[in-house]
C-alpha cells in the first residue's frame, strides 16, 4: 500500500514529462513503466494478416498521449514491476479509445474493463476484428516457447548494449532475431523481463 501511494505521488509530479511509448499498451514516464489497465494491444512488429497491426497500435497510443496532459490512476503493480493504471490524455480514456478503434483487445483474463467496447468494435469489424488477428497473449506465448527451446539455459530475453544504452528484446520484439548477444562485451541473456530490468536494461521505445 505504501509503494502504491508513492507511485501515485510520482504520477502527479511527472505528468508533464515526455512519455515514451514502448508499444500499443505500455508507456514510460520518468522511468516509471505504465501498463494501460484492461487492454492488450498487438505487439510492435506483430502482423494481422497483411496489416502491420502492431505498428498501428503503437502509433495510435503515441497519438493519444501527445494529444493532451497525461493523468494516470494507479491500481497495482504486476510481476514485471510495471504500474497497472487507467490513463487519460486530455481527458480521453486511453484504454477505451484503443479498444473503440479496434487497436487493442479487452484483456478479460485480468479485467472486465472495456468488454462492451470490445464487443462493439468486433461487431463493426474494426481494426483487429477486420480480418485474421492472433490475440497478443497467444502471439507472445508462441514466440516465447520457440525461443526458450534454443536460448542458453532456457532464458530467451536478449540484453543488448548499443549506442542507445542497455536494451532488452523479448522474443516478440521485431529486432529479436537480428540481435546477437556477445557475453564477452557485457551483454546478457535473461530469464524474465523483471530480471532484465533489475539488472539495468530497459525495453525498446518504438516511438
Amino acid at each position: 500500500m505504501f509503494r502504491l501511494s508513492v507511485l501515485l505521488f510520482l504520477f502527479a509530479t511527472t505528468a508533464a514529462a515526455d512519455p515514451k511509448v514502448i508499444d500499443g499498451d505500455t508507456l514510460e514516464v520518468d522511468g516509471i513503466v505504465i501498463r494501460i489497465e484492461g487492454i492488450d494491444a498487438p505487439e510492435h512488429g506483430q502482423r494481422c494478416g497483411n496489416w502491420d497491426c502492431g505498428t498501428a497500435a503503437t502509433e495510435a497510443l503515441a497519438g493519444l498521449v501527445e494529444a493532451g496532459k497525461l493523468d494516470c490512476e494507479a491500481h497495482t503493480t504486476d510481476a514485471y514491476g510495471r504500474v497497472i493504471a487507467t490513463c487519460y490524455a486530455g481527458g480521453v480514456d486511453i484504454g477505451k479509445s484503443m479498444v473503440d478503434k479496434g487497436l487493442a483487445w479487452p484483456f478479460e483474463k485480468f479485467s472486465d474493463s472495456y468488454l462492451a467496447e470490445g464487443a462493439t468494435a468486433k461487431a463493426k469489424g474494426l481494426g483487429i476484428w477486420s480480418g485474421p488477428a492472433q490475440p497478443a497473449w497467444d502471439y507472445r506465448s508462441e514466440r516465447w516457447a520457440a525461443a526458450e527451446d534454443t536460448a542458453p539455459d532456457g532464458c530467451p530475453i536478449k540484453g543488448n548494449i548499443s549506442r542507445h544504452g542497455k536494451i532488452y528484446h523479448a522474443p516478440w520484439s521485431p529486432w529479436y532475431h537480428r540481435t546477437i548477444i556477445d557475453t564477452d562485451d557485457g551483454e546478457h541473456w535473461f530469464c524474465t523481463e523483471a530480471e532484465a530490468k533489475a539488472a539495468g536494461w530497459r525495453a525498446p521505445y518504438w516511438h
